[in-house]
């Protein structure tokens, strides 16, 4: 968003609102470049600043409110959890625990959880896991993890040096070593690659921070195969685009192949923080007493949240409504393309949707706030729709039209400037 665009939104805002900024601004580390906006209540696909003006909320917490905010059961079954245990560490087992990891296995390629507190955590966990694996079947000097181009996998040490975009690394390095990046989709570039070296391979089904990039099948079916005859653990990660966003369950069930491992967060809590890895007996067996362990990972409370979560987004009605309205959303913002020629492609799958324009979306992303329509970016020229799971058709039309304006508008003013 423009400084410009910035004053004049807070130039808009009550004094309210501006001492809220100025009191955040003064002691939260300067990490995110936050919009001049203080949320404080939501419901549904809705969300309310301090001032009372409402905003169509087509970021959800970037792919996390899967229920929308404060869906009603969810509400109900974390309250009544909060007044029964909170947390009693995993020197014990919990029954939500128990609960959430045999639901989320059923039916499923995976026979082991583990449950840690983001996606970070999990990308973290998988490399463990992996590593600890490799050693075992295929010898010590086993280490390396494969990434992909303009991948990201988050921001702690071992998931930022697997992130395919070095400029998340500028002054962090030295990186991790024995992680390397090869080509997004492209076999070949595999090629000169030892693979008794390697570990384990880590892909984005949808590469998501990355620009809404979908996968090609053909190359996935490629990297399955390899990793099979090489004993190379592929892992996948789904903190975005898993959890129904794709309408199914699990993003690879598009595919029609699975991962040895798959990383979950985001959309699984439906607010709540929660991450969690999920494996094959084969390759979970490698963890032993000891060998990994969080605080808060599988407290009573988070795993409540994320069952409640997972036991409607499993539905097949539920995920059959996901498909639908993601079709829809994608028609539309298709029609889009046709009358803006600044509009260059949309992509994505379900309901997470990337549009390309042909210049950067900050202005097109500001005007929707000011309209109404909260939108995130990926990367310079791409912007994301990831609304809840449970956005409503006339939502969806509402989103598109105030964004549809907004192209028309920011595109227009871009070209002449």
């Amino acid at each position: 968003m423009t400084e410009a665009l910035a004053d004049n939104l807070s130039t808009e805002t009550s004094d309210l609102q501006t001492s809220w900024l100025a009191r955040g601004k003064k002691v939260l580390m300067n990490t995110y470049s936050s919009f001049p906006v203080v949320i404080v209540n939501g419901k549904g696909s809705y969300v309310e600043d301090v001032n009372g003006k409402k905003y169509l909320d087509f970021v959800a917490g970037i792919a996390v409110n899967s229920l929308g905010h404060c869906d009603d059961d969810y509400v109900k079954a974390v309250s009544e959890q909060l007044a029964k245990l909170i947390h009693c560490s995993n020197l014990y087992l919990n029954t939500p625990n128990i609960e959430l990891a045999e639901t989320l296995i059923e039916g499923s390629a995976f026979d082991r959880v583990f449950f840690c507190n983001s996606g970070a955590e999990a990308i973290e966990g998988s490399i463990k896991l992996s590593r600890k694996y490799a050693k075992e079947t295929k010898g010590e000097k086993c280490t390396k993890i494969l990434s992909m181009t303009n991948s990201f996998h988050g921001r702690t040490y071992g998931a930022l040096s697997a992130t395919g975009q070095t400029k998340y690394h500028n002054g962090f390095q030295p990186m991790v070593p024995e992680m390397q990046t090869v080509h997004f989709n492209d076999f070949e570039s595999l090629a000169t690659i030892d693979f008794d070296t390697v570990a384990a391979i880590i892909i984005e089904p949808i590469q998501g921070e990355g620009g809404v990039h979908p996968a090609d099948q053909g190359f996935l079916k490629k990297i399955r195969d390899l990793c099979t005859d090489e004993n190379i653990v592929l892992i996948f990660d789904e903190i975005q685009c898993g959890v129904g966003r794709t309408g199914k369950f699990f993003a690879h069930e598009n595919l029609g192949l699975a991962p040895d491992i798959v990383a979950l967060a985001k959309g699984l809590g439906g607010g709540f923080p929660i991450g969690a890895f999920l494996a094959t007996e084969k390759i979970a067996s490698a963890f032993k007493n000891g060998d990994h362990g969080t605080t808060f990972g599988g407290n009573p409370l988070a795993c409540t949240a994320a069952l409640t979560c997972v036991n409607k987004i499993k539905q097949p009605s539920f995920l059959q409504m996901v498909h639908k309205r993601g079709q829809l959303l994608h028609s539309l913002l298709k029609e889009l393309q046709n009358e803006h020629a600044a509009i260059k492609d949309v992509r994505g799958s379900g309901l997470m949707i990337g549009i390309e324009l042909d210049q950067p979306v900050k202005n097109v992303i500001g005007a929707c706030l000011e309209n109404g329509l909260l939108l995130v970016g990926a990367g310079e020229k791409v912007i994301r729709m990831l609304p809840p799971l449970t956005v409503s058709d006339d939502e969806i039309r509402s989103a598109v039209n105030i964004f549809s304006n907004a192209v028309a508008t920011s595109c227009r003013i871009e070209q002449v400037l």
